[in-house]
């Protein structure tokens, strides 16, 4: 029976018969016994032979910032307000360190954010070189994104992404790098030796292409290569102790954190916050949310023209004869509108929680399949590279010699068309980069908004009509980045390309290949180089389409900020940068000048909490609307208080939690859901902005399997008075029956 590598085109196309299988693993034995005898007297500083392979360390920590009164990420939408709590949002951090050196290393750290950015890692690299000089510094720290659309705003450095959010929100900033740096304080203690496995399977279900029109601009022959237009692909790099009992992993799989879509106002971290959810409270099933010390991690791959709306696009145009009809295929409209065109996810029937949770247990299935597995086995050096690239006119040679440039950043009039997952407003649509005239309206709007482009930025982002010319506004400060962090990270035989933007489909493929190539071509690593892609990191550099796509200037292409080369550009950097992950490579490469701090400069125009006050004859905490207690509930209702609320933002409650769902049990109480279990909901509202009142709704929809018995809800608050003084409450329902 030959054994084979997996399908996935990272592998190489190799495949041993049991002969040479059994050869070639009696000749490495050899190897190994003989190193193990030469070497056994040799210990590592941490007390490792240096035949352990690796140091790992895993960990995790609650990021979530303010949860209400603050505009959300992802959907640019100033009406998408939060107004509760689905589920907490958390940074995972993940340590490989080499066994025999131990100061080679490096720190990947995916959090439940929208996108990496500049301010946020700069803050988390500046934290953790203080506290560990001698192991983290700028080059070794990726700050990577599920990229979830559900989460707190605020927190980016330029201008453009937080106009919605009404400018820079310090809380949201400061509870991501506050979570964020614990996180790698705890994978840092965690610490010891272990082995690191790698493999792939196929989620068919999981993602959609949403600009399939754009996607097959690209040359036919390439496409034939692929069965489908949407990677379909998940990598996962298993975390194991030196037993092989696992501890964690890593995964990579494409798909847009949307399944919660712009009317969802309750802060939550999308499918794959649901997915690792799932996954790590099947692992530690008595564990609350974030005290696992399992850590299960699903990163974003090539995110760029993913949906989780597997459904596809529809029309919802009430009295229209298109209603219910799919949405024009070119450009995704509805009688020539964006509006009205939504994709639907696999649940949407339900709710678009339901779509979340199916779109996460997928992930959260094929993860538990490949650790059910016997992987292969990674081995080989540590490395990493760093280096800042200024992408404003950066002119570099293509592979047949043509000499191009990138350009100041701009997003064209297709960006205002949105996405089926998130439709624009107005006369914009994709797939508009006709040279005809734009409407007047937008043409002299567009002047007064960011300033109009000269004649060589008209030039460097053909075909793209700009809208928005980003890249040369800087009132009050820098709308849109220049410089973007270029990473990659080694492993052994397994490398992270750590990208500064959502790549897209054919574009993820294209960049994967070529460092995989150069990677073996330049003998850094054998034909068993295993390349992933991770995104939006570090910096957002926006999207990164091909340049075909680009050409079509769908949602995609549009903004693809720094034009049509930007592709070819990341592949030209990443590729010269390949020599540095090799062992014998010392430092890291020249690099154009760190990108300069926005946050200093950041404005916000949004207040603080003034004051909370109880109506007269009540107290915070009191109950305003009780639970039923005349009879039992069951599975599958729903359980509901109301209490005399004070605003969350007084207190984000980190590594806490603003509910429990208690349990009774030998006269004791004890704690079984929070506000991060996804069958419970935190919902606050402001009932008198004059005088501060407000109210806090807790539910909770009782799961299967739930044991029989008496709960309560308690509630945990903080309220503010004139004086600045916050005071800390607890309330509680009334007890309750459930019913077997």
């Amino acid at each position: 029976m030959p054994l084979s590598y997996n399908s996935n085109p990272c592998w190489p196309g190799v495949v041993l018969d049991t002969y040479q299988f059994v050869v070639k693993m009696f000749h490495k034995a050899l190897i190994y016994l003989t190193t193990l005898v030469a070497s056994s007297t040799i210990l590592s500083q941490n007390g490792v032979g240096v035949n352990g392979q690796y140091l790992l360390g895993l960990g995790i920590a609650d990021i979530t910032g303010p949860v209400v009164e603050t505009n959300m990420m992802g959907y640019a939408s100033l009406g998408q307000t939060d107004t509760g709590l689905h589920m907490r949002q958390r940074s995972r951090a993940w340590i490989v360190a080499d066994a025999s050196n131990s100061t080679q290393r490096f720190v990947f750290i995916n959090a439940d954010i929208a996108m990496g950015d500049t301010g946020i890692r700069r803050a988390v690299v500046s934290q953790l070189s203080s506290l560990y000089p001698e192991y983290y510094n700028n080059a070794n720290i990726a700050l990577s994104s599920t990229h979830q659309h559900s989460g707190v705003g605020g927190y980016l450095e330029n201008v453009l992404p937080e106009i919605t959010a009404l400018g820079y929100v310090k809380e949201t900033a400061d509870a991501i790098v506050q979570g964020t740096v614990l996180a790698v304080q705890r994978a840092h203690a965690s610490l010891k030796p272990g082995k690191l496995s790698i493999g792939n399977t196929t989620i068919v279900d999981g993602n959609r292409n949403r600009s399939p029109s754009a996607y097959l601009a690209n040359p036919a022959e390439e496409r034939a290569k692929y069965q489908y237009d949407q990677d379909k692909e998940m990598s996962l790099i298993r975390f194991d102790d030196a037993d092989g009992n696992a501890r964690g992993f890593l995964s990579f799989f494409a798909v847009h954190g949307t399944s919660l879509y712009e009317n969802n106002t309750l802060v939550s971290s999308d499918n794959k916050g649901m997915a690792a959810y799932l996954y790590e409270s099947m692992v530690e099933p008595s564990a609350m949310p974030g005290n696992q010390t399992f850590v299960a991690g699903f990163t974003q791959a090539n995110v760029g023209d993913t949906s989780p709306n597997t459904e596809g696009a529809f029309c919802e145009s009430p009295g229209q004869p298109w209603d219910g009809q799919p949405c024009e295929f070119e450009h995704s409209t509805c009688g020539n509108k964006t509006e009205d065109c939504h994709g639907r996810g696999p649940g949407f029937r339900i709710s678009d929680f339901e779509s979340n949770r199916i779109i996460g247990q997928l992930q959260a299935d094929a993860a538990k399949t490949l650790m059910s597995q016997s992987l292969p086995v990674v081995s080989g050096p540590v490395g990493y590279v760093h280096t800042y690239l200024n992408m404003s006119f950066h002119s570099f040679t293509l592979p047949n010699g043509t000499t191009v440039q990138t350009c100041p950043a701009a997003l064209g009039f297709s960006f205002a068309g949105g996405t089926t997952d998130g439709p624009g407003a107005f006369d914009f649509i994709q797939g508009d980069n006709s040279s005809n005239p734009q409407n007047p309206f937008w043409e002299l709007v567009k002047g007064a908004v960011t300033p109009l482009p000269n004649a060589e930025q008209v030039a460097c982002q053909s075909p793209k009509p700009i809208l928005l010319n980003s890249g040369f506004a800087t009132f009050p400060y820098n709308w849109s980045p220049h410089t973007v962090d270029i990473q990659m990270l080694r492993a052994g035989n397994v490398v992270i390309l750590v990208i500064p933007g959502e790549l897209t489909t054919m574009s993820g493929r294209r960049m994967r290949d070529a460092i995989r190539a150069k990677l073996i071509s330049e003998g850094v690593i054998g034909d068993d180089a295993y390349v992933v892609l991770s995104g939006p990191a570090n910096t957002y550099g926006h999207y990164i389409a091909t340049p075909e796509e680009y050409g079509v200037q769908r949602y995609e292409g549009a903004s693809t900020i720094f034009g049509k080369w930007t592709l070819d550009a990341y592949i030209d950097k990443y590729g010269s940068l390949v020599s540095y992950l090799s062992p014998s490579s010392t430092g890291q490469p020249p690099s154009d000048p760190a990108p300069e701090d926005q946050t200093s400069k950041a404005i916000s125009l949004r207040t603080g909490v003034v004051v909370d006050n109880a109506p007269i004859g009540k107290k915070f905490s009191d109950v305003m609307a009780d639970v039923n207690t005349n009879g039992a509930y069951k599975a599958g209702d729903t359980v509901v208080a109301q209490f005399v609320g004070a605003n969350p933002r007084n207190n984000l409650r980190l590594e806490g939690t603003f509910l429990t769902v208690d349990q009774l049990s030998n006269g004791q109480w004890t704690a079984v859901r929070s506000d991060s279990h996804p069958s419970t909901r935190y919902q606050w509202l402001r009932t008198n902005l004059i005088l501060g009142f407000s109210t806090v709704n807790i539910s909770w929809t009782i799961e299967d399997g739930t044991p029989a018995g008496m709960y309560r809800f308690s509630y945990f608050g903080d309220s503010k008075a004139l004086n600045g003084k916050i005071t800390a409450f607890t309330g509680h329902s009334s007890n309750f029956t459930v019913t077997a």
